[in-house]
């Protein structure tokens, strides 16, 4: 079978940078590009740590994009106490050589899109802005995607504000913007997420594979997992935007639910809210596949059998 073509829209930060070990490591997937926003760390770092995974890896030939700086309403919010100073605690990789496109991150977007038949999947692992801001653009790009699978948002509690999770919250406008936008949506919400944790034993397995990507990504996860797993009393800290890329690697990993999802914009106390409609009791007709359970288990096995090809 031909490999799935997709672009994956991104802020670097540690679980991202495993996302797109994964990706890397997988044949089935054809990545056609990375763009990346601000979110765990500003757009500087994001699009410099895109890249030194990229080198990381030996993948300097996908090309990376710089997106939008700052969410379409409201100042920008990082994360720096969960993912370090420079997005990528825990490893110090040298400075990427490999060049950062000219061409603006949401122009990308647009254009590829626009050029293609419709089959480039979109997997968005932090705030939509970028996506947000192409489908205003330009607005026929929404008949070209046949789906966007993100991670984000949460149906019980949040991880950033008691209602809100990071990503959906940094730029709450910009998921009104994707929810409301009649594509097809596959989220996979803190709910789902906090199922895949990093234990020791996992984190071991990981290290074990002894390469420089298995011995930087260990040292990621290790800073990494050690913050959340104490903050939320579990046995490993959860591992976020991967679950994307498993998804669409092997979606039989995770369970699913059609749900009418809606984006919290006014309220300071929920902002960024994910509302989700488990029981339809709004009566309207669902707009998005959310995640609820996950094969933990076999995640790992695939990830750390994916780490150890690079």
């Amino acid at each position: 079978m031909a490999a799935k073509p997709i672009i994956i829209d991104c802020d670097p930060g540690v679980d991202d940078a495993i996302a797109l070990l994964l990706a890397f490591a997988s044949p089935e997937l054809n990545l056609l590009g990375i763009t990346t926003v601000a979110g765990n760390v500003p757009l500087s770092l994001t699009a410099k740590n895109a890249r030194k995974i990229c080198e990381l890896a030996g993948r300097t030939q996908i090309p990376v994009y710089a997106g939008c700086s700052r969410p379409m309403m409201r100042s920008l919010t990082t994360a720096e106490e969960v993912h370090g100073k420079t997005g990528l605690e825990g490893v110090d990789l040298p400075e990427p050589q490999m060049p950062l496109q000219s061409q603006h991150g949401v122009d990308f977007l647009i254009d590829t899109l626009m050029s293609s038949s419709g089959e480039i999947t979109v997997a968005t692992l932090g705030p939509l802005t970028n996506l947000a801001i192409a489908l205003i653009k330009e607005p026929r790009i929404a008949a070209k995607i046949p789906e966007v699978v993100l991670m984000g948002g949460a149906i019980s509690q949040g991880n950033v504000t008691a209602s809100a999770e990071f990503n959906l919250y940094v730029d709450p406008h910009a998921a009104h913007v994707m929810f409301s936008s009649g594509i097809k949506l596959t989220m996979f919400s803190l709910d789902v997420t906090h199922q895949v944790l990093t234990t020791p034993e996992r984190l071991e397995k990981i290290r074990a594979i002894a390469t420089p990507v298995g011995t930087a990504a260990a040292n990621l996860l290790g800073h990494y997992s050690s913050r959340d797993a104490e903050r939320f009393e579990m046995t490993g800290g959860p591992l976020h935007d991967p679950c994307v890329i498993a998804y669409l690697l092997q979606p039989d990993l995770f369970n699913y639910r059609d749900c009418y999802v809606e984006i919290e914009t006014a309220s300071e106390l929920t902002l960024g809210r994910t509302v989700v409609d488990l029981w339809n009791s709004s009566g309207r007709s669902p707009n998005t596949k959310v995640a609820q359970t996950a094969d933990s288990e076999r995640f790992y096995q695939l990830l750390t059998e994916r780490l150890a090809k690079l």
